[in-house]
């Protein structure tokens, strides 16, 4: 039996994605050529950035299709900062929380190292939470040297979910452009654009759609600049050949999650549930991580005292259980996670975890077979640890 719980990292894709996909590769043709062929495939590109728009809270104009999550993210982040910054060269400063994906801190860094980017770090608290204060003061601290702001809506490893409303007020409020990362949440909470957000990520294979398609949202209103140039699509933000067979699979696939969301985020929920207390109450030594009264309903994330995340890993994978220690854009690597540390753990036990996350193909045998082989794997990779 294999059991596939990383849908935090991937969700397989549904079928009506796979459908959808399939059907647009029939169709020849440039979307933005002006014969038929060429408009026949624009039809399919329009027909899925309405259908995206609609879960979003947005118009279709505002949807840019692009690569992926990370794309989203970067176009989202170093757009913004590069349209403030030329504007007013004294825009340097970045306001970011600890524990931000690594498409956000790997970007800022890039900026930092080659575009004088200065990173303003807020705390987070030991639930993963946003220090609100912290955010206010840092946005209201020599204002007038300020470029961006961004953060995560819910954190992808521990699941805790941010108050977005209150991050994005206070960035309206001091006047600075807000990027939000919304990957983990969407198709699992209400998300999409709402005042004093200037972009929005997402991204296709966390909803169940091929992988290899994101979606940056940019209300009419916001001015940023293009990372990559060339035809001028996409109000000229993201240029570049269209590819209506993922734009088709992303609508397909959210198309058919966004209406399902509230009972499936309730489904998952009273699994992951049924999971945490089942495996608390077997394993000795074992805690749950992030915010429990306000986290992403299909995340479980557990420190495992005595035990590396790496031997888990390893032996839940030779038990048929697919998990992962964290972000899976780590270049497979299990290491200390940095969300655990932001949130005031050792190095130890930020080595010591486990990211459990359910999805649309999760069923109630996974989680017994689960939590029948869990205690017997963590007996062993505790074994393994004391003689190391």
């Amino acid at each position: 039996m294999t059991v596939y719980l990383d849908h935090a990292a991937s969700t397989p894709v549904r079928a009506v994605a796979r459908q959808a996909y399939l059907a647009a590769l029939e169709v020849s043709g440039n979307p933005s050529s002006i014969h038929r062929d060429g408009q026949r495939a624009r039809a399919i590109l329009e027909d899925a950035r309405e259908i995206v728009s609609s879960t979003l809270n947005c118009d279709p104009i505002e949807v840019i299709f692009t690569s992926g999550g990370t794309e989203s993210v970067n176009l989202g982040i170093i757009g913004l900062y590069r349209a403030r910054r030329s504007v007013d060269p004294r825009r340097t400063r970045i306001i970011v929380p600890e524990g931000e994906h690594h498409a956000t801190l790997d970007a800022l860094e890039w900026l930092e190292a080659h575009e004088s980017a200065v990173i303003d770090w807020v705390l987070l608290d030991t639930l993963g939470r946003i220090d609100l204060t912290a955010w206010r003061d840092a946005l209201t601290r020599e204002p007038e040297t300020i470029a961006v702001a961004t953060s995560l809506w819910a954190n992808n490893e521990v699941g805790t979910i941010h108050d977005v409303d209150a991050l994005a007020a206070a960035c309206a409020a001091a006047e600075v452009p807000f990027h939000v990362d919304a990957i983990a949440a969407w198709g699992h909470i209400p998300v999409g654009l709402s005042p004093g957000i200037s972009a929005l990520s997402v991204a296709g294979h966390k909803v169940g759609s091929v992988p290899g398609v994101g979606v940056l949202v940019v209300p009419r209103s916001v001015t940023i600049d293009a990372v990559l140039h060339g035809g001028g699509q996409q109000r000229g933000i993201r240029s570049g050949t269209q590819n209506p067979a993922v734009a088709a699979s992303l609508a397909a696939a959210i198309g058919e999650a966004h209406p399902q969301q509230d009972g499936e985020s309730e489904r998952l929920a009273g699994l992951r549930d049924d999971a945490q207390r089942r495996i608390l109450a077997s394993t000795d030594g074992v805690r749950v991580s992030g915010d429990l009264d306000n986290r992403l309903p299909h995340n479980l994330h557990l420190h495992i005292e005595d035990a590396s995340s790496a031997d888990l890993l390893y032996l839940l994978d030779e038990a048929g259980i697919s998990v992962s220690a964290g972000s899976a854009c780590q270049a497979g690597v299990a290491r200390a996670s940095h969300v655990l540390l932001a949130m005031g753990r050792s190095p130890e036990q930020a080595s010591s975890a486990l990211r459990i996350s359910l999805g649309h193909t999760t069923t109630q045998a996974d989680i017994d077979e689960l939590v029948r082989v869990f205690p017997e794997v963590v007996s062993r990779a505790r074994t393994v640890s004391s003689r190391a």
